[in-house]
C-alpha cells in the first residue's frame, strides 16, 4: 500500500534527519513512530506528502512513485494522504463546519472554496463526520471556542473529509490530558478499522503507542532501530532507541474500559439541514 525504499533527508545546515530508511506498510494497518527528540519521526511523515522534499529515496503510494510527480501530480497524490496536525492547523475565526469543509479544498477549484460554495452531497458527508467523531450540533461554534481534544476531532473530520487511503498523524496527543488522549487514539484507530485504513502516527508516549498500536517503529539519529509488536518492546530496545534509562514500569497494562465519546458508526445520521450556496447577503453554504 505504501513502501518507502531507502529515504533519507539531510538538511541544509547539514544535519542528516532520516538515514536509508526502508518501510512498508499494508493495508489497514496502524504503526506508531516512536523516539526521541530530532530522531526524525515528523520528517518521515512529512517526506511521505512531500511537505519536506527527501534528499534521496523513493515513496510508493499504491506503486505511484510520489517523490517524482510534477505540481499537479503531487496535488492529486496529497488528496489520498489525510494529514492531521499536532497543532490542530485550524483557522480560528472560522465555524467548525467551515474548517471541516477545507479537507475537500484538493478537489474544488479557487472560487468555490473562497465563496465556500461546496456541493451538499459534501455538506452532508461533513455532518455525518462531526456526528461520528463526537461532535453532533457543534458545527456552528468557531474553532476557538473549542477545547483541545474538541479540536483535533475536528481535524480528523478534516481529514476523513478528503476521502484519503492513508492517514498521517503527527502527534494527536501532545497537548491532550491522559484521558482526552485515550479518547482521541480510541477513536483513530476505530475510524481506521472502520475504512480499512492504514495510519503512520508520530507519538512521545511511549505507554499510549504500545496500549494501542499494533506495530511500533523506533526512530533513532534518523535510523529504524526497531520495528515490531509492542511486545517486543523490551528495556533492551527501549534503550536502543532512546539510550541508557530505567524502563522498568514502562508498558500498561490492556486499556480499560470507560465511557463512549463518539457517536454509534452503524447508525446513519439524520438528514443535514439544506445548505444554500449563494454568497451573502442570501444564506450561505455553511451556516
Amino acid at each position: 500500500m505504501l513502501r518507502l525504499e531507502n529515504l533519507s533527508k539531510r538538511y541544509p545546515t547539514g544535519e542528516l534527519a532520516l538515514d536509508d530508511v526502508s518501510l512498508t506498510f499494508d493495508q489497514g494497518q496502524v504503526a506508531a513512530l516512536i523516539g526521541p527528540s530530532g530522531a526524525g519521526k515528523s520528517t518521515l511523515i512529512r517526506c511521505i506528502n512531500r511537505l519536506v522534499e527527501p534528499t534521496a529515496g523513493r515513496v510508493f503510494l499504491r506503486d505511484v512513485d510520489v517523490t517524482t510527480l510534477g505540481r499537479s501530480g503531487l496535488r492529486r497524490a496529497r488528496r489520498r494522504m489525510g494529514m492531521i496536525f499536532q497543532e490542530y492547523a485550524l483557522v480560528e475565526r472560522l465555524l467548525v463546519m467551515e474548517n471541516v469543509l477545507s479537507g475537500q479544498l484538493g478537489y474544488v477549484g479557487f472560487w468555490p472554496s473562497f465563496l465556500r460554495r461546496y456541493p451538499q452531497p459534501v455538506v452532508d458527508q461533513a455532518f455525518r463526520l462531526l456526528e461520528r467523531v463526537g461532535l453532533d450540533g457543534m458545527h456552528d461554534k468557531r474553532a476557538d471556542a473549542l477545547s483541545g481534544g474538541q479540536r483535533q476531532r475536528v481535524g480528523i473530520a478534516r481529514a476523513l473529509l478528503q476521502n484519503p487511503e492513508i492517514l498521517l498523524i503527527d502527534e494527536p496527543t501532545a497537548s491532550l490530558d491522559p484521558k482526552t488522549s485515550r479518547q482521541i487514539m480510541r477513536l483513530i484507530l476505530d475510524l481506521c478499522r472502520e475504512r480499512g485504513l492504514p495510519a503512520i502516527i508520530n507519538m512521545h508516549d511511549v505507554p499510549l503507542a504500545m496500549m494501542f498500536v499494533g506495530r511500533i517503529i523506533g526512530l533513532r539519529e534518523g535510523r529504524v532501530v526497531y520495528d515490531g509488536p509492542p511486545s517486543g518492546l523490551n528495556s533492551e530496545e527501549l534503550t536502543a532507541i532512546y539510550g541508557e534509562e530505567d524502563w522498568t514500569g514502562t508498558a500498561h497494562d490492556d486499556e480499560p474500559e470507560d465511557e463512549p465519546v463518539v457517536g454509534p458508526a452503524s447508525v446513519p445520521s439524520p438528514p443535514a439541514p439544506e445548505l444554500e450556496a449563494v454568497p451573502p447577503p442570501a444564506r450561505r453554504a455553511v451556516p
